[in-house]
């Protein structure tokens, strides 16, 4: 009995063969051709090879010769897959397709429906009942599953929903600008250790400001049940009870870390007002206070700008560009405490949420972190002049 010749792999190609054979991205088809190859190369016959993979012996004689007369052009991925032509032909039109396509990317409501967007049972129902008027009478038996794989090799998901931000402030770049020069020259007041270098003379206080408004009070119905040798995690009662929300007004302060809260029932501009005249009591009164917020109404009301009369040359404020909450450093702190402490919380009372916010910040002010900006920072001049608006003129939306 003559002994099977193995079949020569070149290192590169075995490796490669073995790396298909494991992956589990690799198509059946593919990992079937693969292991013929690595097969033969072990010196395996043709028989033992069909009958392991279940194939005819016919098809381990055609890969195991497509290897061997392979051309010195032809790559490891040329032998592997499927040729041009082979297989059934395409039974739904490229025309079908498009108009297939062209329903998918209108919305249901625009079409009749109650659905903003659509499901795939959906568009493949709508697809069936009116194909054969559109003149494509292959569609009115299509599975669903053709439906998404057409839709999926044009890279379409009318399933989905991705949020984009329209820029609507036409001095984006220069208000953007205008917030990291602040945050740069906040840089350049530390040393190389990270130490604030005392101020010389009329200090300016920089603060990340924004509210973080309507955070719910809600009550259990029933006790938490706490983890024990026999359940790993707290048991809550799904039932809840709303007892009101609460509005947070926040600032920190860029150059030592501390974190300045107000909690209020309402969110509106006595709120704003009483948080400034917090500032203004707790900082030098010879010193400026220089604010970085978002341009709400509620922040250049007409009640906000009598109070800054009132304290002329006390306060400064920066503007972030509209729909730029990402470039106010406040919002970081938002995510880190909406993480630590009012994620799942729960309280008795409203009045009890509030406390918790307020003992929140203590606890915080116990070892405040400084918040530092540091992305494009490079390219921006310290010397140049922070625009500020002190609402000595209106204020320019």
């Amino acid at each position: 009995m003559n002994t099977p010749k193995p079949l020569l792999l070149t290192t590169e190609h075995k490796e490669k063969l073995e790396k298909l054979v494991k992956s589990g991205m690799t198509p059946a088809i593919i990992v079937q051709r693969a292991k013929i190859l690595l097969f033969k190369a072990d010196g395996r016959s043709n028989d033992s090879i069909a009958d392991e993979l279940g194939i005819n012996k016919r098809t381990v004689l055609l890969w195991t010769k497509k290897y061997r007369n392979r051309s010195a052009n032809e790559t490891l991925d040329d032998i592997l897959s499927v040729s041009e032509g082979r297989g059934p032909k395409e039974e739904i039109s490229g025309e079908a397709k498009t108009w297939l396509i062209g329903i998918a990317c209108q919305k249901p409501k625009d079409l009749g429906y109650a659905a903003e967007t659509w499901t795939n049972s959906a568009l493949t129902r709508h697809i069936r009942q009116h194909a054969a008027a559109a003149g494509y009478q292959r569609l009115t038996t299509i599975s669903e599953s053709s439906v998404f794989n057409i839709l999926s090799k044009s890279n379409i998901k009318p399933f989905r929903v991705q949020y984009y931000c329209e820029r609507r402030d036409p001095d984006f770049d220069s208000k953007m600008h205008n917030v990291l020069l602040v945050y740069k020259q906040v840089s350049l007041q530390f040393d190389e250790e990270g130490n604030l270098i005392p101020f010389e003379g009329q200090a300016t206080h920089v603060l990340s400001y924004d509210e973080k408004p309507g955070i719910q009070a809600i009550a259990t119905t029933g006790e938490d049940l706490l983890p024990n040798e026999g359940q790993g995690t707290i048991k809550r009662d799904y039932e809840y009870k709303r007892l009101g929300t609460v509005s947070l007004l926040a600032g920190i302060d860029l150059q030592t870390g501390e974190a300045i809260p107000l909690v209020s029932d309402t969110h509106n501009s006595r709120d704003y007002i009483a948080f400034l005249e917090n500032l203004n009591v707790k900082y030098p009164k010879e010193d400026k206070i220089r604010l970085i917020l978002d341009n709400l109404k509620v922040h250049s009301s007409a009640d906000v700008q009598e109070y800054i009369s009132t304290v002329p040359d006390r306060f400064e404020f920066v503007f972030t560009p509209k729909h730029a909450s990402w470039l106010n450093l406040v919002e970081g702190f938002f995510s880190k405490m909406a993480k630590q402490m009012l994620k799942n919380i729960r309280v008795k009372t409203k009045d009890e949420l509030v406390t918790r916010i307020y003992k929140y910040f203590d606890e915080i002010n116990e070892t405040p972190v400084v918040y530092h900006w540091t992305w494009n920072l490079g390219d921006i001049d310290a010397s140049e002049t922070v625009v500020t608006e002190t609402f000595s003129k209106s204020v320019v939306n």
